[in-house]
């Protein structure tokens, strides 16, 4: 099971973040905290194997955590969670070690896909012993990827076309309904299409905030 540490200022979306790493099997929440000093602290209580970390905390940058846990006995993979979208932000989590970067806002899907990522390379690596080759390592580092990943079981490259295709032409942003009512399929599979081009950067997921409830996702092509 790997152990996983939430960190996000809002309470709400730390929530929300922790729901969906906890449906992911495999993966199991230890806390969910709201602070850079309590990030730190949480690591040396938990002693987790995986930190979501968020940048814009209330007392510290979430970067200066990420550069205090690097000194920290135990050691711990960070995953950075953030709306900063800058190339100085993503520069410095690359520098500090973080082994991916989920610009917010973004899907159970796109989440879910990462952490299967880190779950794959800590299997692969734990079964390969003492040495690797160096195709090995590239693999590891991402030096042999060459497109887009592979789409989930039950997708294919044709209808996932077809939603691309009726994304790109609306020229607005769409929710996953108006995607089914567009492309002829269902909306939990028009969603899952959509999902899976927000997880490849060809797509962005805008949420749009009502008077009550949750807020609908919306969905437009990034190109």
């Amino acid at each position: 099971m790997i152990r996983v540490l939430v960190v996000d200022d809002d309470f709400m979306v730390a929530r929300i973040h922790s729901g969906y790493v906890a449906r992911v099997p495999g993966f199991a929440v230890v806390d969910a905290v709201h602070t850079g000093r309590a990030a730190v602290a949480a690591v040396a209580e938990h002693r987790p194997d995986l930190v979501l970390l968020d940048v814009y905390l209330p007392d510290m940058s979430g970067l200066d955590v990420l550069m205090t846990l690097r000194g920290v006995s135990h050691p711990v993979d960070v995953l950075v969670i953030t709306a900063a979208r800058d190339v100085a932000t993503v520069r410095a989590a690359m520098r500090g070690g973080a082994v991916n970067y989920l610009i917010k806002p973004f899907t159970a899907g796109a989440l879910t896909e990462r952490l299967g990522q880190y779950a794959d390379t800590r299997r692969q690596l734990a079964a390969i012993g003492s040495e690797v080759r160096q195709d090995e390592v590239d693999r590891f580092f991402g030096a042999d990827r060459g497109g887009p990943p592979p789409l989930p079981k039950g997708l294919s490259a044709t209808t996932c076309g077809l939603v691309a295709d009726a994304l790109r032409e609306t020229g607005t942003d769409v929710s996953a309904a108006e995607a089914a009512v567009l492309t002829g399929l269902s909306r939990v599979s028009a969603r899952r299409y959509l999902e899976y081009l927000c997880a490849t950067g060809q797509a962005e997921l805008r949420p749009r905030y009502g008077t009550a409830g949750r807020p609908e996702h919306r969905y437009r092509w990034t190109g």
